[in-house]
C-alpha cells in the first residue's frame, strides 16, 4: 500500500466512523460485533437482493425519501408526531431504526425476532387520535403495510438511482418479496411481493394521503433545520436532496417540493454525490465488519 493510499484512510475511517456513530450510536462498533458475528441461521445471505439493497450507502438517501412520503398518511404522521418524539430525540429514533433494519437484515434469526417482538410490543402502546379525531394505532395491519410500503418503494428507488451496480428486474421482484418477510411479522398484512404489486400499492394509498400540517412541519424540519451543525448540513443537503429526487411527483407537490424542471435533476445529481462520498467514507469501517463475520 502507498504512503499516499495510507494517508487517505485516515480521513476515510474518522468520517467513516462518525457517519457510523450519528445513524447507529456510539456503541455502534459493539452492535455490529454482536449483528455480524454471532453464529446461527439467518434469513439473508450477502447474495439476496434484500441484504444488498440495505448494506449500500442509497440506503442514506432512501432513508429520506422514506421518512418523507410515509408522512403523506395523516394517521402514520400524527402517531409519528404524538409518540416518535423526532424533534426532541431525532438520533435516538434514527438510531433505533437503523439497529432493528440491521438486525432483521443480517443478525441471526433470534436476534431477528427478538427485535419484532420489541418493535410489536411498541406498537401496542402507541395509540391516539389525529387533529380531525380519528383514531390511530401503530399496530394496525393497514398503517403497518403503509410504512411498509413507502420503506420498500423508497429504498429499492434509492438503490437503483444510486447503486453501482442496479438489481435486474428479476432481482428487483425478490427485493419486494424477501423486504415483505420483517414487515409480515411485525403486523402487515396484504403486502405486495412483485415491483409491479408495490407500483399498485402505492396508487391505491393515494386516496388517503394529504401533506398535513405535521407532515409539512416534519419535512421542514428535516430539510430545512436538521439537529446537525452547520458544518455538516452541506454534506446532510447532498443526501437529503437525493431524497427528494427519489419522490413521486404529486408527493412532492403535497409537500410543496420543486416537482419537476432543473432543479429536480440536479438534486438527483446531488444524491449521487452524496451517495458516493458515503459510500468512500463507510468503506473506512467495512474492515470490522469483515473481522466481525469471520471466513
Amino acid at each position: 500500500m502507498s504512503l499516499l493510499t495510507e494517508l487517505a484512510r485516515v480521513p476515510q475511517q474518522r468520517l467513516g466512523a462518525a457517519l457510523r456513530a450519528r445513524v447507529a450510536g456510539d456503541d455502534a462498533a459493539e452492535r455490529a460485533a454482536v449483528i455480524w458475528g454471532r453464529r446461527g441461521e439467518r434469513w439473508f445471505t450477502p447474495e439476496d437482493p434484500v441484504w444488498r439493497v440495505h448494506a449500500d450507502a442509497s440506503m442514506f438517501p432512501g432513508g429520506v425519501a422514506a421518512l418523507l412520503l410515509q408522512s403523506l398518511h395523516p394517521l402514520a404522521m400524527a402517531g409519528v408526531a404524538g409518540h416518535s418524539g423526532y424533534r426532541g430525540d431525532p438520533w435516538g429514533r434514527l438510531q433505533r431504526t437503523s439497529h432493528f433494519l440491521a438486525t432483521t437484515t443480517f443478525g441471526t434469526v433470534e436476534d431477528a425476532e427478538e427485535a419484532i417482538a420489541r418493535v410489536r410490543a411498541v406498537h401496542e402502546r402507541v395509540r391516539g387520535r389525529d387533529e380531525r379525531g380519528r383514531e390511530y394505532r401503530a399496530g394496525d395491519p393497514h398503517l403497518l403495510r403503509w410504512v411498509h410500503v413507502a420503506e420498500a418503494h423508497s429504498f429499492l428507488g434509492a438503490f437503483q438511482q444510486y447503486a453501482q451496480d442496479p438489481l435486474s428486474p428479476g432481482q428487483a421482484d425478490a427485493y419486494v418479496e424477501q423486504s415483505a418477510l420483517v414487515a409480515e411479522r411485525l403486523g402487515a398484512t396484504d403486502l405486495p411481493l412483485t415491483v409491479a404489486d408495490l407500483t399498485t400499492a402505492l396508487e391505491d394509498f393515494r386516496p388517503e394521503l394529504e401533506a398535513t400540517g405535521a407532515a409539512r412541519d416534519a419535512a421542514r424540519f428535516l430539510l430545512l433545520d436538521p439537529p446537525l451543525p452547520w458544518a455538516a448540513r452541506p454534506g446532510y443537503g447532498l443526501i437529503a436532496s437525493g431524497g427528494v429526487a427519489l419522490l413521486p411527483g404529486w408527493a412532492r407537490r403535497a409537500l410543496r417540493l420543486p416537482v419537476v424542471g432543473p432543479g429536480t435533476v440536479a438534486a438527483r445529481g446531488l444524491g449521487g454525490l452524496g451517495t458516493r462520498a458515503v459510500r468512500w467514507a463507510m468503506a473506512g469501517v467495512a474492515e470490522e465488519r469483515q473481522l466481525a463475520s469471520g471466513p
